[in-house]
């Protein structure tokens, strides 16, 4: 099969609850995205969301990825930023969420949107190379990740952080959002942070690593497509 020929793993959800409203377009091989529909809880003109054709804080595009993100939470945008880029995804994601309490619910269920999107871009996830692991550092901190594709989800994470907030995200969130991604998406996650003095830094080093680990596991294998990776026969 010619690489121009090979399907675009690509998928997109919308999440709605009292709590957040969210839409994602995803894909993991990259490429273009169509803009993000409007809707009842996005409509063309919000104050709240800028427009998709606008430039924000994390927003890039690029002749391999598009990437324009809005949750309302800064840092957790340019996180996520930094994992769709480094990942090769291409990525369209807006949240509206209640903020007026506090950045959990917003956070959560980002990650969780994320990472049911995810798990429908793998599809039946045969011929991949299911695992991935990856080093990535930022100046002094310095972070490790590794994935396994397993249809088995659990996360595991250390981050060390020495400050309750980055910005206005609580720090908790990155270990709870990463977290509630794996589950979503379906993995098995390791994340640690093994040295830092920068709160900024150890979070960022980790999505790097989390976003350069996934990518390899993603890998499509030549001469195993269709195969199961696993000894059981079934992910």
């Amino acid at each position: 099969m010619s690489p121009s020929s090979i399907p675009i793993r690509i998928a997109s959800i919308n999440k709605n609850t009292k709590e957040t409203k969210i839409q994602v377009s995803l894909s993991i091989d990259g490429g273009p995205l169509d803009l993000l529909p409007e809707s009842e809880h996005f409509p063309s003109s919000s104050g709240s969301v800028p427009s998709q054709e606008s430039e924000t804080h994390a927003s890039q595009n690029s002749p391999s990825q598009q990437i324009w993100i809005w949750t309302g939470v800064g840092f957790l945008d340019h996180m996520l930023h930094a994992l769709a880029k480094h990942a090769g995804w291409s990525l369209r994601l807006r949240t509206k969420g209640d903020l007026a309490i506090d950045d959990h619910h917003t956070a959560e269920d980002t990650f969780l949107a994320l990472g049911t999107a995810f798990s429908k871009c793998l599809g039946s996830r045969t011929g991949l190379q299911r695992f991935g692991h990856a080093y990535a550092p930022l100046d002094e901190a310095l972070s490790r990740a590794v994935i396994d594709l397993s249809n088995r989800p659990f996360f595991d994470g250390s981050f060390g952080f020495a400050s309750p907030m980055i910005g206005t995200l609580n720090t908790q969130m990155i270990h709870h959002g990463l977290q509630s991604w794996s589950k979503a998406a379906g993995v098995t996650l390791h994340v640690d942070v093994i040295k830092g003095t920068n709160d900024h830094h150890r979070a960022e080093s980790a999505f790097k690593a989390l976003a350069v680990a996934t990518k390899m596991a993603c890998t499509r294998v030549v001469g195993r497509e269709g195969e199961v990776v696993s000894t059981k026969g079934v992910l």
